[in-house]
C-alpha cells in the first residue's frame, strides 16, 4: 500500500472513530463502540446478548490498545482494521462520511470490493476452514463485520435478494427444528478422530452445525424457492449477478447450507472465472462438505487466480495457503500441507493460526524440535491461543520434557476448561509418569464433555487398573464395552479375566508355580537353539521392530510391481549433491505424493500415521542434513524389502531402484559397488541402528570403484553379519500373522501364541515370538542356560513328537 493511500485510510479511520466518540475523552466506551457495530451494520438486528459478547470480544481481544476509563483508542481501532478486520471504505460509505476534496464514488471501487471480499475470506463465520472453533480474533475479521452474514455487498440490488433468502431459511429452519435438536447429539462422534492423532484439530464443523433434513418436502420446497432467488439473481447485469451469487452463497454458508452454498459460489464462478473470491468460497463450502480433494483444487484454482492478479489479492495469499494446507491434511497430506502453512508464516509473519497449524502438522509428521519452535511462536503472538498450547504440549511431552509439558496442558485448561484434546493428552501423559489417580480424573473430565468417548473410557479403565482400583475399572471397562464393540476393548477385557483365574491359581498352588508377572530376563549367552532352523535371539528382536514399522506404515500391503511401476513411471530430473555425483532427488513434499499412490488403499488419518513412521524412521535418516530433499532410487530401494511379494522379487526390485537412480554407467545392468555399500549401510541404519555399521565401509571396499550385477549383489544383500539377510527372519513374522497353535499360551504374557512358537527343551514352557526376544523365562525354572526349538506351527510339533532324535553339542548354538 501506498503512502498516500495509508494516510488516506488513516484519515478514514479517524473520522469514524471521532463519529462515534461523543464525549471526546480520546476514546470508544461499551456504549460508543455498540452505536459503531449497530451502524456499520444497518441490515442486521443485533440481540443485546450478541452486542454484549461482541464487545467483549472487541475489548479483550484488544487489551493492549483501551485506555481506562476511555476504552478503544484511536490506534486500537486502526489496527483492528490493519488486522484485516473489517472494510474501511464500505463503513465509511455506510457512515455517510467524506473527505475533504474527495468525490463520493456512485458505486464501490475495485479497492473497496476487493479489501470487502478480503474482509468476508478471513471472517471465521464465512471462512469457517480456517477455525471454525475459534472466535473472531486479530488477524480475522472484526467482531461487528464477522457478526454479519451480509458483509461485503456491492450493489444495492442484492439486499432484497438476502431479505427474502433469510425468510426462506427461517421458515425451513422453524419446520426442521424439532428434528434438528435430536440430530444434535450426534456430535460426540468426531472426538476420537481428532483426540487419537495426539495434536488438535482446527477444524470441527459437525459438533456446531445444524443437521438439516435434506430428504424432506420441506427441504425439497426450500430447493426449489431459492432456485427461484436464484433465478431473480441471474436476471441482472453480470456484475450485480455476481455479487447476489456471492452474498446468497454467503449467508447458506453461515446456516449451514453448504450443499446450496457451494451452487450458488459455483454460479459465481461461471460469472467470473478469474475472480479468486468465489474459488475460495468454493473450497470452503467442500471441505466443510467432506470432500477435501475437490476443496484441494479449489483452493489451487484461488491460488493461480491470486497470483496472477498481482497485488490486488496479496493480503489473502495467506489464507488461501492456510485453507489450502489444511484441505490437503484432509486428505492425509501432511507434509504437503507444511509446505503451505509455511508459506503463509512467510508471506504474513503474524499470522499465528498459521504458525500453530504449522507446528500441528510438524507435529503430525514427527518433527517435533520445529513443531516446539513454530508453536511458541503462535503462542508469542497468541498468549490466549488454547489450541496452540495444547498442541505445544503434545510436542514437548513427545521430546520427553514432562513438566513443561504439564505446564502447557494446563494453560490450554485454564483458557478452555472443556478442551477435551488438552484433558485427554495430559491424561496419557500422567499415564506414563505413573500418576495413575491423576491421570483417571482426567479422563473422567473428558467424558464429562464427551460421554460417548470409548476411547476416554477405556483408558480411564486403565489408569485406574494402574491405581489398584480394580473394582472401579471393571466399571469403566463394561461402560467401554457398552459404547463400542471394538477388538481393544473386548481384548482388554479378556486379558483381565486371563489374569484374575491366574492370580486364583497361583494363590492355591503354593511357591511351586510363579504367579503372573514374575520373570527373569536372561543374558544372550544362556540362551541356546536347538537347530540352526531356530531363529536367534537378537535376529528375532530385530525383525520383529522391523515388522512392527511395516505394519504401521502398511507397506506390507502394497504390491512390489506396484512399486516397481511406480519407479518406471516417476520422471525426476538429475540434480547433483554435495558430493558432486548426480541423483534423482526430491522434496519430501514430492514424496509424499508418491507415497499416497503406492498407498491409496488407506483412508486419510490411517496415511497420516504412515507418513509419519516414514518420515521419523526413514527420511529423518536419508535427509540428516535437514534438507528437505532425499534421494528417490535410494528410498525406493529401502522401502522394497518391506512390501509384499516373493523375496525374490523384491531383492530384484532393490537392484532395479539402484540401477534407475545413476546415469548411463554400466548400460543398464550394473550397479557401482560403492553404491551397493552405500545402500546396505543405510538399510542398516534405518533397519537395524542397533548394530554398528560405522566401519562397514572400511571392512568392504570403501573407494572401490568396480561395478557388480545382480548376483554380486545378492551376495552382498544376504549376507548374514553386514547385509541384509534378516529379511528371511521378517518373511517368517509376516506368514506366522495367520498362524496359530492351539490352546498354547505363552507363559510370560499368557496371550495365545501367534507365529513361531519358541518351546524349552528341559521344562517345557513356551514362550510367543515377543518374550523369547526379550529373554524373558518364568522365575520358577531358574537354570544355567535354556535350550528352546522354534516350531513354526502345531503340524511341526507333532511331527517333532514322533520323531526319535538326539540332542548333540553340535546341534545346540549359543546366541552371538
Amino acid at each position: 500500500m501506498s503512502s498516500a493511500a495509508r494516510n488516506i485510510r488513516a484519515e478514514k479511520v479517524r473520522r469514524i472513530f471521532e463519529r462515534f466518540d461523543s464525549n471526546g475523552d480520546g476514546g470508544l466506551n461499551r456504549e460508543e463502540m455498540a452505536a459503531l457495530v449497530v451502524a456499520v451494520n444497518p441490515r442486521v438486528k443485533f440481540s443485546d446478548e450478541q452486542i454484549s459478547a461482541i464487545l467483549d470480544e472487541v475489548f479483550r481481544t484488544y487489551s493492549d490498545f483501551i485506555d481506562q476509563p476511555a476504552g478503544l483508542t484511536l490506534h486500537g481501532l486502526l489496527r483492528t482494521y490493519d488486522d484485516g478486520a473489517g472494510d474501511v471504505d464500505r463503513d465509511f460509505d455506510a457512515l455517510s462520511l467524506s473527505l475533504p476534496h474527495s468525490p463520493s464514488p456512485s458505486s464501490p471501487s475495485a479497492t473497496s470490493v476487493a479489501a470487502a471480499a478480503l474482509s468476508a475470506a478471513d471472517d471465521p463465520s464465512t471462512s469457517s476452514i480456517v477455525d471454525p472453533s475459534f472466535p473472531p480474533k486479530r488477524a480475522s475479521a472484526a467482531p461487528w463485520a464477522s457478526s454479519s452474514p451480509n458483509h461485503g455487498i456491492a450493489f444495492d440490488s442484492t439486499w432484497p435478494l438476502l431479505d427474502d433468502l433469510e425468510i426462506l431459511v427461517k421458515r425451513l429452519r422453524s419446520k426442521q427444528i424439532q428434528k434438528s435438536s435430536s440430530d444434535n447429539n450426534n456430535g460426540n462422534n468426531n472426538f476420537d478422530s481428532f483426540s487419537e492423532a495426539g495434536w488438535s484439530r482446527e477444524i470441527d464443523h459437525a459438533d456446531r452445525r445444524f443437521h438439516w433434513d435434506e430428504s424432506s418436502a420441506d427441504y425439497t420446497v426450500f430447493v426449489k424457492e431459492l432456485s427461484a432467488l436464484r433465478g431473480r439473481a441471474d436476471a441482472s447485469g453480470r456484475d450485480e449477478a455476481f455479487d447476489s451469487h456471492m452474498a446468497i452463497g454467503r449467508s447458506l454458508y453461515e446456516h449451514h447450507l453448504f450443499r446450496e452454498a457451494l451452487n450458488s459460489f459455483r454460479r459465481a464462478c461461471e460469472l467470473v472465472p478469474t475472480d479468486v473470491r468465489p474459488h475460495f468460497r468454493a473450497g470452503t463450502a467442500l471441505y466443510a462438505l467432506g470432500r477435501h480433494g475437490e476443496a484441494k483444487e479449489e483452493f489451487l484454482l484461488a491460488l493461480e487466480a491470486a497470483e496472477a492478479s498481482g497485488n490486488q489479492w496479496a493480503q489473502l495469499l495467506p489464507q488461501i495457503h492456510v485453507n489450502l494446507g489444511i484441505s490437503l491434511e484432509g486428505e492425509g497430506m501432511v507434509l504437503n500441507a507444511c509446505e503451505h502453512y509455511r508459506e503463509a508464516a512467510i508471506l504474513c509473519p503474524t499470522h499465528f493460526r498459521a504458525l500453530k497449524l504449522l507446528g500441528s502438522a510438524l507435529f503430525g509428521v514427527g518433527e517435533y524440535r520445529a513443531a516446539e519452535k513454530a508453536l511458541e511462536e503462535a503462542v508469542f503472538l497468541r498468549p490466549d491461543y488454547a489450541d496452540a498450547h495444547c498442541d505445544l504440549g503434545s510436542a514437548l511431552h513427545a521430546m520427553g520434557e514432562d513438566e513443561r509439558a504439564i505446564q502447557e496442558f494446563q494453560k490450554a485448561i485454564d483458557l478452555k476448561p472443556g478442551h477435551v484434546d488438552a484433558l485427554y493428552n495430559l491424561g496419557g501423559l500422567l499415564m506414563d509418569a505413573g500418576r495413575f489417580a491423576r491421570a483417571s480424573e482426567m479422563y473422567t473430565r473428558v467424558l464429562a464433555v464427551r460421554p460417548n468417548s470409548w476411547r476416554a473410557q477405556l483408558n480411564k479403565a486403565v489408569a485406574l487398573l494402574g491405581a489398584s482400583e480394580n473394582e472401579e475399572a471393571k466399571k469403566a471397562l463394561k461402560e467401554a464395552f457398552k459404547m463400542t464393540k471394538r477388538l481393544e476393548v473386548y481384548d482388554a477385557i479378556a486379558h483381565l479375566k486371563m489374569l484374575h483365574k491366574k492370580r486364583k491359581h497361583s494363590k492355591g498352588s503354593g511357591s511351586g508355580v510363579h504367579s503372573e508377572g514374575e520373570f527373569l530376563v536372561v543374558d544372550a549367552s544362556k540362551f541356546k537353539r536347538i537347530g540352526r532352523k531356530t531363529t536367534l535371539r537378537q535376529d528375532l528382536a530385530n525383525a520383529l521392530e522391523i515388522r512392527a514399522f511395516q505394519r504401521l506404515t502398511r507397506l506390507d500391503h502394497c504390491d512390489i510391481e506396484q512399486l516397481k511401476k511406480e519407479m518406471s513411471e516417476t520422471n525426476v530430473p538429475l540434480s547433483y549433491s554435495g558430493s558432486g555425483a548426480p541423483v534423482k532427488s526430491i522434496r519430501k513434499a514430492g514424496l509424499e505424493m508418491i507415497l499416497q499412490k503406492l498407498l491409496q488403499f488407506l483412508k486419510a488419518e490411517t496415511f497420516q500415521g504412515s507418513v509419519k513412521a516414514v518420515n521419523e524412521k526413514i527420511l529423518s535418516v536419508m535427509d540428516a542434513s535437514g534438507s528437505g530433499r532425499v534421494d528417490l532410487g535410494i528410498f525406493f530401494a529401502v522401502i522394497a524389502p518391506l512390501c509384499s511379494g516373493p523375496t525374490d522379487r523384491r531383492k530384484r526390485v532393490v537392484f532395479d531402484a539402484l540401477l534407475w537412480r545413476q546415469t548411463n554407467e554400466g548400460r543398464g545392468t550394473l550397479v557401482r559397488r560403492n553404491d551397493a555399500i552405500s545402500y546396505i549401510k543405510l538399510l542398516r541404519a534405518v533397519y537395524i541402528p542397533s548394530h554398528g555399521v560405522s566401519d562397514m565401509m572400511e571392512l568392504h571396499g570403501e573407494s572401490d570403484p568396480s561395478m557388480i550385477s545382480f548376483s554380486e549383489f545378492l551376495e552382498i544383500f544376504n549376507d548374514q553379519d553386514w547385509g541384509f539377510g534378516i529379511l528371511s527372519t521378517l518373511v517368517k513374522l509376516e506368514i506366522g500373522d495367520r498362524i496359530r497353535h492351539g490352546k498354547h499360551t505363552c507363559s510370560i504374557c499368557q496371550y495365545p501364541i501367534i507365529g513361531s512358537r519358541f518351546r524349552e527343551a528341559r521344562q517345557h514352557f513356551s514362550l510367543c515370538n515377543r518374550c523369547y526376544s526379550e529373554g524373558k523365562v518364568p522365575s520358577a525354572f531358574k537354570q544355567e542356560e535354556y535350550r528352546f526349538k522354534e516350531y513354526g506351527s502345531e503340524t511341526e510339533a507333532i511331527k517333532d513328537k514322533c520323531t526319535c532324535f538326539t540332542l548333540n553339542s553340535k546341534s545346540t548354538e549359543s546366541d552371538p
